[in-house]
């Protein structure tokens, strides 16, 4: 059978800049392998930023957010069986940082897909300076996907200090044992600067599997309040849209926003966003789509797009 691994996470943990290293390691050991994406919403900005890995070793597919969860566990489960008559080794899916982790498992355990994948390993990257103040939606999704997780891999740990990944764990363990969960993450965290990893490294997350470990669910995470805010042909240069994404972040009149990502045209290129509180990136990127993506639990629409400089009928 074919070995599937879910790679989950908060928004903006780093989730696809750690599939792609992944994924680099896997292609050089000569497997073949397929990627599932999908997105918070109906626009997939991640699939953009992995599609330098597609090739002929490297397939990667897409399932579109906005539908139900049974359409969206139906649209899974198809890409699932097209990369097995791809000949794929093995899966990685990447979901949004806003996912229910039981769709995963009730998807592979369905029996439509009895006897083609098997649970490979359960990574959850987390933010190695998490954030001490989470609302409670955003400290139960990250607790829910910790706590069937095989490892937590720590990202942006270069500017952490060794009390900085402690305050985390604890952190972690906090946000366990609010969900009624008694698992111990004690040897299950990876806290090591990205661009040290070494194969002893991806051989331990590669087989890292991942824990059954019961907790308290509390609702549909459709029904916590977070949404996206789409910002198409978004008009600004790149110290104007940095401003602008600082401003939505400082205003707490435009909710509680978590992640601000997406590609901006830059004369004939691409300029790349990647924003959270503590920290925002623009570079360039060989392909994108003018779109600007707000991620966040009640946002505010029309505060959000007059940062931007769009109408609200702009989209």
């Amino acid at each position: 059978m074919i070995k599937i691994d879910l790679i989950t996470g908060f928004l903006g943990a780093g989730k696809t800049t750690f599939l792609k290293r992944y994924a680099r390691y896997l292609l050089g050991k000569g497997q073949k392998i397929g990627i599932v994406v999908n997105d918070h919403g109906a626009v997939n900005v991640d699939m953009m930023l992995l599609g330098e890995l597609e090739g002929e070793n490297c397939f990667i597919e897409m399932v579109a957010g906005a539908c139900d969860a049974d359409c969206h566990r139906r649209r899974f489960m198809t890409k699932l069986i097209a990369l097995k008559l791809s000949g794929v080794s093995r899966v990685l899916m990447e979901p949004s940082g806003v996912f229910d982790i039981d769709e995963f498992f009730d998807a592979i355990y369905d029996p439509m897909l009895d006897g083609r994948y098997e649970i490979g390993s359960v990574i959850a990257v987390v933010d190695g300076d998490l954030e001490e103040e989470l609302s409670d939606s955003a400290e139960y999704l990250l607790a829910s996907q910790v706590a069937n997780a095989g490892m937590a891999v720590l990202s942006k740990t270069r500017n952490c200090s060794k009390e900085d990944i402690e305050r985390t764990t604890a952190l972690l363990d906090r946000a366990l044992r609010s969900i009624g969960c008694s698992r111990s993450l004690e040897g299950a965290v990876l806290a090591k600067d990205w661009s040290s990893l070494d194969e002893g490294d991806f051989e331990r997350i590669q087989s890292c599997g991942y824990a059954s470990e019961p907790f308290i669910k509390r609702g549909n995470v459709d029904e916590a309040g977070f949404s996206s805010v789409y910002i198409m042909h978004c008009p600004l240069t790149a110290d104007r849209l940095r401003a602008a994404v600082q401003a939505v972040f400082n205003d707490s009149a435009c909710g509680n926003v978590f992640r601000v990502k997406g590609f901006v045209r830059d004369g004939g290129g691409w300029l790349e966003l990647n924003a959270t509180r503590r920290a925002t990136e623009i570079k360039p990127a060989e392909r994108g789509q003018e779109i600007i993506i707000v991620i966040g639990e009640a946002l505010r629409v029309p505060l959000i797009k007059q940062y931007f400089q769009i109408e609200e009928n702009g989209l």
